[in-house]
């Protein structure tokens, strides 16, 4: 839960308000899949006990569009010809306030959820009976488990123009809602729009960010509003004029997308989502939000620089990076001591302990930089541009050159070490470096961020490597497709999944480790034990540790095969077996060969030959790391050709 959402814990009763954009499409029908997202979410709040209030629009818009309609049918082609008068609101919003409620009403029948209906003018709410009234017929339908749903009824409203007349108590339904919230003490009013909150600028423009938590004394005067909305009254003006009235009297409101099926249930969960506003949120110490995106072109802008200097002097960096890692050795360990420390107070499995704990040989981060410092990451003078295809047309010679992809944005999992061989091959290679670990490793990621830039000298600049401490900046992040040029997520099939289906920024991403050993029957079988049990002893939780381990047929009962399993058993490798390895060895049968253990265990088959273990990695394998051992070398390089890794 963010900290400036802590208090929705104690909220009871929460009043949703949707607009028109949300409640429609483009051309004016119904969005029957948007409403349907609401209704759902609604009815899982209601089950949990919630007290739901929904504040409709879109009345006038279904009412035009049936009205349109209906004059359509009844036009001949002469009347056609003629100008089109426009419609009167009035009775558009007669004809859409019927159909609307009919929709609300078979939706919520649909889920087993009792809905009502409301309709108000502004004129209603002078009279303090009515207000009276208002409250004990709504609490009546609240501790009956029915959804009261509010609508202004333009139908008979006395203004002049009730779509754009803003006197009177209030104006719009956005304004309507957060006179409810007051009026029925609400704990939480939630304003549904077209977008995801509230930006600094209308949102289709490249600098324009999303404010979380709205400050008057600080936003008032930095934001610019776009267009009204394209179809109701309001649009982001009139939500934030309705949220600042709402805060300001004592009701938190939140500005979130009523386009995401979720938004509701998340806002109430805590996460960082939309825009709040607060009436204590000036005094909040909020986070300095660099933001997402002054963050990638900080590290964008000192990449440029990196890529300018000599690789001679990257080298140097490279150097210095590893010194001071090796200087703060000890500060690093207590750091990663403290997270290997709660996280198994916090129960977590053994597999994410171990990729957590920077071993003695990983806290010597030299060993992953020095080899860096002769790869030749260069060209010309120096630099990391490289030729690497050169063609002459007629004189005119045209040359094919490398050059750095420029601002790589990395999501890892729970494994510091990964922070140290990501940000070396940054410096090397010249690009920009946004980093945002798991949160099991915090402490760890923020001493080895620290360590690492400040060993990176000011010509360059310290922001070329970004740390990202929160989970709710990846979204902000992942939009950012002007500025960041590759996102690489390392961690689980979900992960990878998520990322890529969030954003448009191209993704390098792969989940899977089911990584194999095949032991041909020609196999050294000396040299073949030493290979699995460093494939799978000596980093069980990495991603290329043996998972699968493939013999061939004809050393079942050989000694050395023998010995082998017995080693592994030894070391404390579970065995689970393959339908014929599992009657051969007396071992436990596996329930899938498509299995990443990510720890000490292992599956082993026994394979027919060459061919049928080629056909079984291609099968249940991940097309990452795969080994055959072999002294035949037709066979080697049989496996090497045909193995899709």
């Amino acid at each position: 839960m963010d900290p400036t959402r802590a208090f929705v814990k104690d909220v009871k009763r929460v009043i949703i308000k949707v607009g028109t954009a949300v409640v429609t499409r483009t051309d004016g029908r119904l969005a029957l899949g948007r409403l349907g997202a609401l209704c759902e979410q609604v009815k899982e709040l209601n089950s949990q006990g919630f007290e739901v209030i929904l504040v409709t629009s879109g009345a006038v818009g279904v009412g035009r569009q049936r009205l349109r309609y209906r004059r359509l049918l009844n036009s001949s082609f002469a009347d056609l010809q003629k100008p089109q008068l426009e419609l009167d609101g009035k009775a558009c919003a007669a004809v859409g306030q019927s159909d609307l409620m009919a929709l609300y009403d078979c939706l919520f029948n649909q889920l087993d959820v009792t809905s009502s209906q409301l309709l108000v003018t502004d004129s209603d709410f002078k009279d303090p009976d009515f207000r009276k009234q208002l409250s004990q017929t709504v609490n009546s339908l609240l501790a009956l488990r029915v959804i009261p749903v509010f609508n202004e009824n333009d139908a008979i409203s006395t203004r002049k123009a009730p779509y754009e007349d803003s006197s009177g108590i209030f104006w719009d339904n956005d304004s309507l809602a957060a006179l409810l919230a007051l009026e029925l003490k609400a704990d939480l009013l939630v304003l549904l729009s077209d977008v995801e909150g509230l930006y600094s600028a209308p949102p289709g423009e490249p600098h324009s960010k999303i404010i979380h938590t709205y400050i008057k004394e600080r936003h008032q005067g930095e934001i610019t509003f776009g267009d009204k909305s394209r179809v109701g009254r309001g649009g982001m003006t009139a939500k934030v004029k309705a949220a600042v009235y709402a805060a300001s009297a004592g009701t938190p409101v939140v500005i979130t997308s009523g386009f995401a099926t979720d938004s509701i249930v998340k806002v109430l969960q805590g996460q960082r989502i939309g825009t709040l506003f607060h009436q204590d949120a000036h005094l909040w110490a909020l986070p300095n939000e660099v933001g997402a995106r002054e963050m990638a072109v900080s590290a964008r802008e000192c990449s440029r620089r990196l890529q300018s200097i000599s690789s001679e002097d990257r080298r140097k960096i490279l150097l210095d990076i590893a010194d001071a890692l090796e200087a703060h050795e000890k500060l690093i360990r207590i750091e990663n001591e403290a997270d290997v420390a709660a996280a198994q107070q916090a129960g977590y499995e053994k597999s994410l302990i171990s990729r957590l704990t920077l071993k003695p040989g990983k806290a010597r981060h030299k060993k992953y930089i020095k080899p860096l410092k002769v790869h030749p990451y260069t060209g010309r003078h120096g630099r990391p541009n490289r030729p690497c295809l050169e063609t002459d047309r007629d004189g005119l010679v045209l040359e094919k050159t490398s050059c750095p992809l420029g601002v790589v944005l990395i999501v890892f999992e729970s494994r510091p070490d990964a922070l140290v061989q990501i940000a070396s091959l940054a410096v090397r290679s010249g690009n920009g470096l946004l980093l945002k670990g798991g949160k099991e490793a915090m402490r760890s990621n923020a001493i080895l961020h620290k360590v690492i830039t400040g060993a990176i000298p000011d010509s360059v600049g310290k922001k070329l490597i970004g740390l990202v401490t929160s989970r709710d900046e990846i979204p902000d992040l992942l939009k950012l497709d002007d500025v960041i040029d590759l996102v690489i997520p390392r961690g689980s099939n979900k992960l990878v999944a998520q990322i890529k289906e969030s954003t448009k920024i191209p993704v390098l991403g792969h989940a899977d480790g089911i990584c194999h050993v095949y032991i041909d029957k020609s196999a050294d079988m000396d040299m073949a034990k030493s290979i699995v049990l460093d494939a799978k002893i000596d980093y069980p939780a990495a991603c290329n540790a043996m998972e699968t381990l493939l013999i061939h047929k004809d050393l079942l009962n050989s000694e050395g095969l023998n010995d082998l399993v017995v080693e592994l058993k030894g070391e404390g490798v579970t065995l689970y077996g393959g339908p014929r390895a599992s009657i051969e060895f007396n071992i436990p049968r596996v329930h899938s060969f498509h299995h990443e253990y990510n720890s000490m265990a292992c599956t082993i088959e026994i394979i027919d030959d060459v061919h049928a273990a080629i056909d079984h990695i291609h099968r249940y394998g991940s097309a990452h790391t795969d080994c055959i051992v072999a002294k035949d070398l037709e066979v080697a390089e049989t496996f090497l050709c045909q193995v899709d890794r």
